[in-house]
């Protein structure tokens, strides 16, 4: 069946109604549907799951945001244009101007609704100050740098403010007047039953497509084709949202964007955080050589990771980078699961890998030359003032991945979804992943915490504009 059918009387056979229906009760839906009901309107946030989960809480729930009230406590001078500057730079100009303009103008304040308002004890993370194309620190974190928490925290406000959530309801299909208003969503029950819920606005909050392969091999052939693709996302990232806006005439586009992660652990599928990386610690592949620069790009490293033998590599580093990570709670998952290995010496962190003891010896003696001073890395990256990897090392075996694509349905510069033909969809909005994000083209665009960026403040828009409807 069509995911939007056409009718003249869309609402017909409505066994209920609301106001706003939102779809998806990720980081987006939950602000869509908070921000709607605080401007006004009776909100029914519809989730498919049997509780609110999806991509928010397999995330760190790190936001980047620019000219917050946490910055400037922080001293830290930032802006909308600079991070507008930074994004350009990041994407080589791919960006789309519109939704890059609409996400940095509005992250500073949405942050700053987020904690003052919302109760969120967001805080700047020192230890990603002006890395990976942040010019400046703007990556805001929670305590537990757990998007479970931030997931948390918006479903209590939404029950707070009288947000009606109904889970274990799949929106099926929607149903539309001829010009593109939309009347009805049909939900489905786990046990098969229907119901047509009439609506005078619809915020679609549904995430990206990385999970529908037909939908990445089609947008993003070079990774979808891979024999050893790996999506590391929810499930439901189908991308039913971007269907129903492009089924009702919605422009599209950075459809080959996507934010890719290069230290999946293989085969435990947990994350491995990047902090381990971040003063030395290396990755390798399965012959115990280095092959680029770890930090040049944070998301394009999945690729890079994957075009390595076996599609492997292992992530080595030791006690003092470990440091930097063993609080983080995907670490401590990785240690439980055994994923961590360690290493007393050369030959048995080669032993571990798989390779020559040799060519492992001659990796980090090149690794340590670098530290010194007295020979450039081959691959660019700046070693000056590391110390030296130091025995018993730390391995764990990783892999690429692709996290969630960044491409979607073009808003115009109020935030509402633009018409391929013109003009916008009359009371369809859509926010976070289903809509087009500000990382422009491929994987390497993508600035780390602008996922959930684009959620809260599109999530935010959409759920203000939709009440007004």
């Amino acid at each position: 069946m069509a995911d939007v059918i056409f009718e003249d009387a869309p609402e017909a056979g409505a066994e209920a109604e609301a106001q706003v229906v939102v779809v998806g009760a990720g980081a987006a839906g939950l602000t869509a549907a908070l921000s709607a009901r605080q401007a006004g309107a009776q909100v029914l946030l519809l989730e498919r799951d049997a509780r609110p989960s999806g991509l928010t809480t397999m995330s760190q729930g790190a936001v980047c945001a620019a000219g917050s009230r946490v910055q400037r406590e922080a001293g830290i001078e930032d802006s909308p244009e600079r991070l507008i500057e930074d994004v350009r730079a990041k994407t080589g100009g791919t960006a789309d101007p519109v939704m890059t303009r609409l996400i940095a103008e509005a992250s500073g304040p949405v942050m700053d609704w987020l904690t003052d308002e919302v109760g969120l004890p967001y805080r700047v993370n020192p230890e990603w100050a002006g890395v990976f194309g942040h010019s400046v620190n703007r990556l805001h974190s929670l305590p537990s740098q757990t998007g479970a928490e931030m997931s948390a925290r918006l479903l209590e406000a939404c029950e707070a403010a009288g947000v009606r959530l109904a889970c274990g309801a799949h929106v099926a299909r929607l149903h539309a007047a001829p010009e593109g208003r939309i009347g009805a969503a049909t939900v489905r029950r786990p046990d098969g039953r229907e119901e047509r819920i009439a609506c005078s606005a619809l915020v679609a909050a549904t995430c990206g497509f990385g999970a529908n392969r037909e939908m990445v091999r089609e947008h993003i052939p070079d990774f979808g084709r891979s024999p050893v693709y790996r999506h590391h996302g929810h499930e439901g990232n189908d991308g039913a949202g971007i269907r129903w806006g492009l089924a009702l005439g919605a422009a599209a586009g950075s459809m080959d964007g996507f934010q890719g992660y290069g230290a999946l652990a293989h085969p435990e599928a947990v994350l491995l955080n990047y902090n381990v990386f971040m003063d030395g610690g290396v990755q390798v592949n399965v012959r115990g050589a280095r092959f680029c620069d770890e930090l040049a790009d944070i998301s394009g490293q999945g690729q890079r990771v994957l075009a390595q033998p076996e599609g492997i590599a292992w992530a080595l580093f030791d006690a003092a980078r470990e440091a930097r990570a063993k609080d983080l709670a995907e670490y401590r998952d990785l240690l439980a699961l055994g994923a961590v290995k360690a290493a007393d010496d050369v030959a048995a962190a080669a032993e571990r890998i798989g390779c020559e003891a040799s060519a492992l010896a001659e990796t980090l003696a090149a690794v340590e030359a670098a530290a010194r001073g007295e020979a450039a890395d081959p691959f660019g990256r700046d070693f000056r003032g590391a110390a030296p990897l130091a025995p018993p090392y730390r391995l764990v075996r990783i892999t690429g991945a692709l996290f969630h694509t960044q491409g979607g349905l073009q808003l115009d510069a109020e935030g509402r979804v633009a018409r391929a033909d013109g003009g916008v969809l009359p009371n369809f909005f859509a926010a976070g992943g289903t809509a087009r994000g500000m990382s422009g083209s491929g994987s390497s665009g993508y600035l780390p915490a602008a996922g959930l960026a684009s959620a809260v403040t599109l999530g935010r828009i959409a759920g203000r504009m939709a009440a007004a409807v």
